[in-house]
C-alpha cells in the first residue's frame, strides 16, 4: 500500500536512489498503490553523476510493497521494502538493470520489459 509521501527505494541503475511518493495515477477512486501501479514521485537522494537529479519529479511502477498482496490462488506475498523502477511515458524501464526480486503481478499489468530485466520473479 503506497500512498503520498511514502518513501521508495530505487531498484533500478537510473542513479536515484530514495524516492517520496506525490501522486497514484491510474486508479479512480482510491488513495493507494500496489505492486504494478504508477506513482509520480520526487527523488530525494540521487548519485552525483547520474541525470536524474535529486528534486526531480519521476514516474516510476510499484515492484514491492511491504504490505501483503494476495494472490489468485490465496496466497499472499510480501517484501522487505518498498521499492519503484522508474519510467518513461511509453512505460520502458529508464535503466538497463533492476536489482532486487519483482513481483509476479508485473507481467499481468504489461511491464514484460521489466520482469524480462529482474534477477528473480517472486
Amino acid at each position: 500500500m503506497i500512498q503520498m509521501r511514502t518513501w521508495l527505494d530505487v531498484a533500478d541503475n537510473t542513479g536515484a536512489k530514495l524516492c517520496c511518493a506525490i501522486k497514484v495515477l491510474g486508479r479512480s477512486n482510491s488513495r493507494f498503490a500496489e505492486v504494478g501501479d504508477i506513482v509520480v514521485a520526487s527523488v530525494k537522494k540521487a548519485l552525483p553523476s547520474s541525470e536524474i537529479k535529486a528534486g526531480a519529479v519521476v514516474r516510476g511502477v510499484v515492484v514491492r510493497t511491504r504490505n501483503n498482496t494476495r494472490r489468485a490462488d490465496g496466497s499472499y506475498v510480501r517484501f522487505d521494502s518498498n521499492a519503484i523502477v522508474l519510467v518513461d511515458d511509453e512505460k520502458n524501464p529508464k535503466g538497463t538493470r533492476i536489482f532486487g526480486a519483482v513481483a509476479r503481478e508485473l507481467r499481468q499489468k504489461g511491464f514484460m520489459k521489466i520482469v524480462s530485466l529482474a534477477p528473480e520473479v517472486v
